[in-house]
């Protein structure tokens, strides 16, 4: 915008500093290291919270700003916010979530993210003419949209004192009747029902083996002191490099984010008017316009996600994702090697690109923006999930921040070489997903399986230990009938709610 052009210039004019004026937002990874920290201490819901407070903070001091220095360091601490948003939510959808439906609800943040950045590209668009769009424009223009952010954060943290604890969270406190009160409420069902039950003792099974595996390991750091609790902690990220099966999960996570961000989307939203204009479109408000069809299709795109997602299976939608956003990049690189100097008299070609940087984002909406977070999310066991899906957003950020520095210069040197360069690790990308497991329908607690840590991939002592801890639960004497063999838990739980309305019609 005019306006803000004119009180930053020294932040947008220069490529290297306009690139951390974007990049600096993505120091966030910051904030998921140590959310990760506080999500166990706090809990899942009131580390949401503390979050949001920091995010208005940072609002405040962008709103307020009177020259770079102020935008830098509001956006540093709004970044705070929401990196750590970015992975205490995702974590806390994951553990309420029941398996037939957990995908689907990560899928459904996802889509409140697009829904957000849709309206933005909006509001950016219809605030760009407040006082005119040239020399008049009235600097309400930019604070206007920055002080809007305040809104959908005070709406997160005021309800979020209304939201359940996670059942997860609850069992790892010693609050099992609560943790059982919420799996009740949250499945709609009796908290005596078998599938509740069950649902409880694998919870608690897991967090128990967690714990005496924390135990044995370390004995030193088990009295409870900020001290303890700290080495401790400390010790559990290292552990995640420790054996085979958290290599394993450490490593998706990790690239799977890696190859989120080098699709290039954040390129896309963070620069997408500076695009459109290369791509031949001229005027600003064009420019405007033409992004926020970007965040009209990538909505649209997200729904059917949410939708499908646990019936698809992670790997078919993040792999033809992948193959579809690569087509574009090289499609566009290609028509703009052709004519990126002679854009005003090939204007058909410019509006080609254009389309095909909207299909990438209808790519990217259905697969890698959902999929991704559903992945890191629910990939990890009870004692380290919190600390791996920090790993997991964390990567998100870093990849981020580099996304967003290095793109203004790319965009100056390489030209259509930029869509090349984000096309190829499209394609990589896709490739990768090959590799890695199948996580759709899987419990939380099942991931151990897939990701080798049991049979063979666990040791013996360990192994026995599980077992024992089944035993102690009743767990082992829980084995399906020769009717329920073969049926989904989520058609165990259509039957269930069935039998529990018919009792409640007749009582």
């Amino acid at each position: 915008m005019r306006s803000f052009e004119d009180r930053m210039a020294s932040a947008v004019e220069d490529a290297g500093k306009k690139g951390w004026l974007v990049a600096i937002l993505e120091c966030a990874w910051l904030g998921t290291l140590v959310t990760g920290y506080l999500a166990d201490k706090l809990s899942r819901r009131y580390t949401i919270i503390l979050a949001v407070v920091v995010f208005i903070i940072g609002a405040i001091v962008q709103v307020t700003a009177q020259g770079p220095p102020s935008i830098y360091g509001g956006r540093f601490v709004v970044g705070l916010g929401v990196g750590s948003l970015s992975m205490i939510v995702p974590l806390y959808n994951a553990e309420l979530a029941p398996p037939e439906v957990r995908g689907s609800l990560v899928a459904l943040q996802q889509l409140a993210i697009v829904f957000g950045i849709l309206v933005s590209f909006w509001i950016d668009y219809g605030t760009n003419y407040i006082g005119g769009t040239g020399e008049t424009q009235s600097e309400a223009a930019w604070r206007l949209p920055l002080a809007l952010q305040i809104v959908p954060a005070l709406i997160l943290g005021v309800g979020a004192l209304y939201l359940p604890f996670s059942p997860r969270w609850l069992v790892n406190q010693g609050r099992e009747e609560e943790a059982l009160q919420v799996l009740s409420h949250t499945r709609d069902l009796p908290a005596d029902s078998e599938l509740i039950n069950i649902e409880f003792l694998e919870i608690k099974a897991q967090y128990i083996f967690e714990k005496e595996t924390s135990q044995m390991k370390y004995p030193q750091w088990q009295d409870g002191s900020f001290s303890s609790d700290f080495k401790l902690g400390l010790h559990e990220y290292i552990s995640l490099l420790g054996t085979p099966t958290l290599r394993r999960r450490v490593a998706v996570a990790t690239i799977t984010m890696f190859f989120q961000q080098f699709t290039g989307i954040n390129a896309i939203l963070y620069y997408a008017p500076t695009i459109f204009k290369n791509l031949g479109l001229t005027g600003n408000t064009i420019s405007l316009l033409a992004t926020g069809v970007v965040g009209i299709v990538m909505f649209l795109a997200t729904i059917p996600a949410v939708l499908y997602v646990d019936q698809l299976g992670r790997k078919p939608v993040l792999i033809s994702g992948a193959f579809i956003m690569a087509a574009c990049h090289f499609i566009v690189g290609i028509i703009s090697s052709q004519f990126q100097d002679s854009w005003p008299s090939h204007k058909a070609a410019g509006w080609a690109a254009c389309v095909f940087v909207w299909i990438f984002s209808i790519a990217f909406g259905y697969s890698w923006g959902p999929c991704a977070w559903i992945i890191v999310s629910e990939i990890w066991p009870l004692s380290v999930r919190a600390k791996g899906v920090s790993i997991g957003a964390s990567s998100n950020w870093m990849n981020n921040f580099i996304i967003g520095q290095v793109t203004p210069p790319m965009m100056e040197k390489l030209r259509y070489g930029t869509f090349i360069f984000f096309g190829l690790f499209s394609f990589f990308g896709g490739l990768f997903i090959f590799l890695i497991p199948e996580t759709s329908g899987l419990t939380l607690e099942e991931m151990d399986t897939v990701f080798g840590a049991e049979g063979d991939g666990l040791a013996k002592e360990d192994q026995q230990r599980q077992e024992e801890i089944y035993r102690r639960l009743g767990l082992t004497d829980r084995s399906p009938s020769p009717d329920e063999k073969g049926k989904s838990r989520d058609e165990k739980a259509t039957e269930e709610h069935q039998e529990h309305r018919e009792l409640s019609e007749k009582a």
